[in-house]
């Protein structure tokens, strides 16, 4: 029992040093803890998660925390997700995390954003997220695609197919561009 809880406290501790590398605002660590609500959201996941892997009976009570940290914190992650180690959801009131969604490493969703379902059938029906994948702003990436690794998804995006590795995708429906590419030039001289 002691190995597990120390493997969880540091996967808390991990989160919470995902905060704090990812948000310039942050000041400390206590002030991260006590103050974040996507850092909170993510701890409560964490927990109603654990309880949901027990399966059977432990599934009403894991879903019921999940809805209570929903009603704190404005964001909901239902708790038969996967979400991976040190995940920052920066502002985050009105994130949706979907049942089969599954969230790679060092990942950062803002306000908004939902990775949600397009089936009503039991199966893998939501986004799969790879690592270092940023979600910006009210951006939703709907059914079970697949976004690759360093992926960026433009605010307001709305991505409905598969986004490579170090690619972005803007626009409704998205459309997307290799990081390497530029998209447009700026003229230095117009800032002096």
């Amino acid at each position: 029992m002691g190995a597990h809880l120390n493997k969880f406290v540091r996967v808390l501790n991990d989160d919470l040093q995902a905060a704090c590398d990812h948000d310039p605002a942050a000041r400390n660590r206590l002030e991260v803890a006590l103050a974040y609500p996507g850092v909170h959201a993510v701890w409560g996941y964490r927990l109603a998660h654990a309880v949901w892997k027990r399966g059977g009976a432990f599934k009403l009570p894991a879903r019921l925390f999940s809805q209570l940290v929903r009603g704190i914190t404005g964001i909901e992650i239902h708790p038969g997700a996967q979400i991976g180690p040190r995940l920052f959801i920066d502002h985050g009131m009105g994130v949706v995390i979907g049942e089969t969604s599954q969230i790679g490493r060092d990942c950062m969703l803002y306000h908004g954003v939902t990775l949600g379902g397009t089936s009503l059938t039991a199966t893998k029906r939501h986004p799969t997220l790879g690592d270092g994948v940023v979600v910006g702003a009210g951006a939703k990436v709907l059914g079970p695609v697949t976004i690759g690794d360093k992926a960026r998804i433009g605010a307001n995006a709305v991505v409905v197919r598969d986004l490579p590795a170090h690619h972005t995708a803007v626009g409704v429906p998205a459309s997307y561009r290799d990081h390497a590419a530029p998209a447009y030039t700026i003229d230095p001289a117009i800032y002096i």
